[in-house]
């Protein structure tokens, strides 16, 4: 795997849209938090088109992350907003370009696309991590300060991240690169020509919002049935907000107790990163990562930017 050169004040940070149209006032929002980071946000007027319930063209939207990569005034490329729409540029990207480009890309939520083409289909270290509508643009709120800022511009290891939230569902230990993101976007990619196909041994990430028990179980069904999550030594799971059934008969948590039982591997739930009730915190993908499902669980990080 190939990391980004880590991110240093005055950088230029290149923001684009992939995937759904968002709030003025947010994206604004955003923008004066990364100026308070020390960073310098570029864009252009295609970041706010609008095509219904994608930010424009598909090809105007890829081209906007294609010449990111290209531009070596550019050091990192951070999404507006998720929504829906990042598939579709896939067909219109180049691995080996954003390969060569070698640039942080952070995004979470529908952008889980890009992530996996980065990751599994360039080899290229990503982030899953805060955008600006409804997270950078809330601060402190929003997103986690500490694990954004240590991740990125630190050139060491990133050391334990640990969340008060975090548990173990079935104790151990493992190592293995970390991949993932969003369960709904994952499995869509499945028999798709950049589908989710982690390596055996690597740590799996997956978060949820909004969905129902009973998709919940079908999703991870459908991995198991491909033959993802056998190929995984260790599973974490996100906060899996607003999933609980009304009423509180099935619970996203007893699915993921259900998948559990008979893992080899620890599994730990409620890492807040992506969809999530507080500030979400940035993880590396494609990175090595030692989980440890105990009394106190955490995810320990090796340096995910270099010089």
């Amino acid at each position: 795997m190939i990391k980004p050169r880590a991110l240093r004040p005055g950088d230029r940070v290149a923001v684009v849209a992939p995937a759904s149209p968002f709030e003025r006032s947010e994206f604004d929002a955003g923008i004066a938090e990364l100026l308070r980071l020390g960073l310098v946000p570029v864009y252009d007027d295609r970041v706010f088109e609008r095509r219904g319930y994608l930010a424009g063209d598909a090809a105007r939207r890829a081209e906007a992350l294609r010449e990111a990569w290209r531009d070596p005034s550019v050091a990192a490329v951070i999404g507006a907003r998720g929504g829906f729409g990042s598939v579709q540029v896939l067909p219109l990207l180049d691995a080996a370009e954003a390969r060569e480009a070698r640039k942080i890309l952070v995004g979470y939520s529908d952008l889980t696309s890009i992530l996996t083409f980065l990751t599994i289909g360039a080899g290229l270290v990503c982030f899953h991590g805060p955008m600006l509508a409804g997270r950078l643009g809330r601060g402190a709120e929003g997103y986690d300060r500490d694990s954004f800022l240590r991740l990125l511009t630190q050139k060491s290891p990133a050391g334990e991240l640990h969340a008060p939230g975090l548990e173990s569902i079935h104790p151990g230990e493992a190592s293995g690169v970390l991949l993932g993101g969003n369960l709904t976007q994952i499995v869509a990619s499945l028999g798709t020509p950049f589908a989710f196909a982690p390596p055996a041994g690597c740590i799996l990430f997956l978060e949820e919002v909004g969905e129902r028990p009973y998709r919940l179980d079908r999703m991870l069904m459908q991995l198991r049935l491909a033959g993802a999550l056998e190929r995984a030594s260790a599973l974490v799971f996100g906060e899996l907000i607003r999933c609980d059934e009304p009423g509180g008969e099935a619970t996203a948590r007893a699915v993921v107790e259900e998948y559990a039982r008979g893992f080899p591997g620890p599994v730990i739930l409620g890492f807040p990163s992506g969809h999530t009730s507080g500030p979400c915190m940035t993880l590396p993908l494609g990175v090595q990562v030692r989980v440890v499902a105990g009394e106190r669980p955490f995810v320990a990080v090796e340096e995910a930017a270099v010089e």
